[in-house]
């Protein structure tokens, strides 16, 4: 059933983003940042926790998770060492996801040509 609900979740939010992107001026660069702050506007309410709980990967493979991220790391980080530990709770939480990034750009941009 977990497979079930990361597609069901995976697919909505991907739905989400094709209607936005077909129906709106925004560019894909728009609603990437959109999503990333949705993302952490949903983990303040204590929402996207509960998707990552019922939808597992289809929640968390998602840019919408990186804006969870940010918003879980500053909120530890701010609870144990208050205003200098939101920087360093940002960066601990998301600092796997930004390092992977940069090697799979780098791996793909070595395999592949881009287009003319």
């Amino acid at each position: 059933m977990i497979y079930f609900n990361a597609f069901v979740l995976g697919g909505l939010i991907c739905l989400i983003g094709q209607l936005i992107l077909d129906n709106t001026k925004l560019t894909p660069g728009h609603i990437t940042s959109l999503f990333t702050v949705a993302g952490a506007f949903l983990s303040f309410l204590g929402i996207y926790p509960k998707l990552i709980n019922w939808g597992g990967a289809g929640a968390t493979m998602m840019i919408s998770n990186f804006g969870n991220l940010l918003y879980q790391g500053g909120y530890e980080g701010f609870h144990n060492e208050e205003i200098i530990g939101i920087a360093s709770g940002l960066l601990s939480k998301v600092s796997v996801a930004i390092t992977m990034a940069i090697v799979f750009a780098f791996v793909f941009a070595i395999i592949f040509k881009p287009k003319d």
